[in-house]
């Protein structure tokens, strides 16, 4: 029972909510104890800061915040890096401020303080992603095209610019030319005079939608007219006997009837594809066959017959099967199949998966989106190792889902290893000349048992290591996730934003990126804030104004990171003026209060 409060100025609810508060952190720290004998020695305190800290965010503080500000206490909405010591110091001023001893009952072991907190995230960045840069301390990540295996100059651009780690995506290009970046990077960094960090993003699991529907082949030629229609080159088309055919001319296989031979000049009719009459030309003869021209379009297909004027001269032969990706509107059936084999032309639309294992793990009523949202659809059944969906979202007027695309499958656990095997091939590569490695598909703590124990295996523990973090399921299991990190000593974690976005909800992005940084930071992890930042500027030469906004908010993650684009050296340069006028006002959650010059 607390003794009675003394001052007038505070409420007994007020001291009640923060004696309570202090004792539940206090507990957590001790029932995480076994977790926390897991983790690495350089992470335990931050082990029980972030027990500390789930302690304290399992409660809703709107009540208290502003009543410790009225008193002038200091805020608990900025206590991350150093939990029990922001509530501690908090309890203590009210308890003396009603005239009451402070509780003493000390934490189960050591915890940042005000002052170390924030230092042990400063430190654990600069040891996975290089040392701080001048005037700013946000990194910044870039992608390397392809070209920076074989351009030098290219790289030497980026760091002159501002490039702190450099990102190598293990999704292209191959070991080869990874070795050879790495390798530039390497040089510009020495010709620079400081430390340039390399990523590795393995490739992971790709799931995506696969093989499609098949349709007999067409071959249109058109010929090229002017603005009003009128025919300024014919169309021509060789009629090939031969597997081959001349270069920059449109070619179809013709089998000819009873030793037939066109001769120049020869005029064939013909009704095509679409039941038009239509006439070609023959005009010359190459070593493959005929050329032939027409002034109107024509489309042609297996078996259109080609008739001169006495009689059927030749028959168009096989033409390769063409993909047709299925036009999808609002309430349309789609089949997601787990087969590769091209799907059958009758009954609803079918497309396969390129992971065909995530078929038995869905269920009646889970969402699944394709596309980076652009198709939503919900799961009707599955049955025969097929999943019928009914499309629930799809572009005004339909559109084609093509194969390639993204299958994003919201809150379903997903028995899909993320390292997989060519990952492992990978990472024996990567280790000879990486800083850090990022695992992608991170759904549960044993894929980053796997990814651990492999490093065991090929002796390359040296390697930081950064988990993605891409679906619901793993933001929903952060908490876990970041202790299962912490076995390592040097880790971080990126906010795959474009994948997040399509989980969680576009409405719901900016809150969960918040978030996965707040929780970061209680873990004194660095945190990488990923995908679209300044894409237009990177991809058009110039930005939109709403990225500008977005890239100033990445300041508050320890590194922003940039994709690929033919102005990737413009955004490199504009985020540096970007970090250095931002972080002059704000560091992480607080404001600095920096003398405005503005009205001055």
């Amino acid at each position: 029972m607390l003794p009675a409060i003394a001052s007038g100025d505070m409420t007994d609810d007020t001291l009640a909510d923060l004696f309570s508060l202090r004792s539940e952190l206090l507990a957590a720290g001790r029932s995480w104890a076994d977790e926390l004998g897991d983790v690495h020695a350089s992470h335990r305190e931050s082990a029980r800061n972030l027990a500390h800290y789930l302690a304290l965010r399992r409660h809703d503080l709107r009540r208290l915040q502003p009543e410790l500000t009225r008193l002038g206490l200091s805020s608990l909405g900025r206590t991350e890096a150093h939990v029990f010591a922001g509530v501690d110091a908090a309890t203590t001023a009210a308890a003396r401020l009603a005239g009451i001893d402070p509780p003493t009952e000390p934490p189960a072991g050591p915890v940042p303080t005000f002052d170390t907190g924030p230092a042990l995230l400063a430190e654990r960045t600069a040891a996975l992603l290089g040392p701080e840069p001048e005037g700013r301390t946000t990194r910044i990540m870039v992608t390397l095209p392809s070209e920076a295996a074989t351009d030098p100059a290219l790289v030497r651009r980026f760091v002159d610019e501002g490039m702190d780690c450099a990102r190598i995506n293990c999704a292209h290009d191959g070991p080869d030319a990874w070795r050879s970046m790495a390798a530039n990077v390497r040089s510009a960094a020495a010709d620079a005079g400081r430390p340039i960090a390399i990523m590795t993003d393995l490739a992971g699991p790709k799931i995506r939608t696969g093989g499609l529907r098949h349709e007999p082949g067409v071959v249109k030629v058109r010929p090229r007219r002017d603005p009003y229609g009128n025919v300024l080159e014919p169309a021509r088309v060789e009629l090939r006997t031969t597997a081959t055919g001349t270069a920059d001319v449109i070619g179809v296989p013709v089998e000819l009837h009873d030793g037939a031979e066109l001769a120049v000049g020869t005029r064939l009719r013909l009704r095509d594809a679409r039941g038009s009459r239509r006439r070609l030309l023959v005009v010359s003869r190459t070593a493959h066959g005929w050329i032939a021209e027409t002034r109107r379009t024509t489309y042609l297909v297996e078996g259109t017959e080609l008739r001169a004027e006495d009689g059927l001269t030749a028959v168009v032969g096989g033409l390769p099967l063409r993909p047709v990706p299925p036009r999808l509107q609002i309430g349309d059936h789609l089949v997601l199949t787990d087969g590769a084999e091209p799907a059958a032309a009758t009954g609803p639309d079918r497309i396969s998966c390129t992971a065909p294992e995530i078929i038995d793990d869905l269920r009646a009523g889970q969402p699944v989106w394709f596309d980076d949202g652009k198709f939503g659809s919900v799961v009707e059944r599955v049955d025969d190792r097929e999943a019928h969906l009914r499309i629930t979202r799809a572009p005004p007027g339909g559109a084609p889902l093509k194969p390639e695309k993204g299958i994003n499958l919201p809150g379903t656990e997903l028995h899909v290893e993320a390292l997989s095997t060519r990952d492992r091939a990978d990472l024996a590569v990567v280790a000879e000349f990486a800083d850090c490695v990022a695992l992608s598909f991170v759904q549960r703590p044993g894929d980053i048992d796997l990814l651990l124990e492999q490093l065991d295996r090929i002796d390359a523990r040296h390697l930081g290591v950064v988990i993605k973090i891409e679906s619901q399921v793993a933001f929903e299991r952060l908490p876990e996730l970041a202790m299962a990190l912490m076995r390592h000593e040097r880790v971080g974690v990126m906010i795959a934003r474009g994948d997040l976005a399509v989980e969680c909800g576009f409405e719901r992005l900016a809150e969960v990126q918040e978030e996965i940084m707040w929780l970061c930071e209680a873990a004194h992890m660095p945190a990488v804030w990923a995908t679209q930042v300044l894409e237009t500027l990177a991809k058009t030469g110039r930005p939109s104004r709403a990225e500008i906004t977005d890239a100033a908010m990445g300041d508050r993650a320890e590194c922003v990171m940039l994709n690929k684009g033919p102005y990737v050296d413009e955004a490199i340069a504009l985020l540096v003026d970007i970090f250095g006028r931002m972080q002059t006002h704000q560091s992480k959650k607080r404001a600095l209060l920096r003398r405005l010059r503005s009205w001055s």
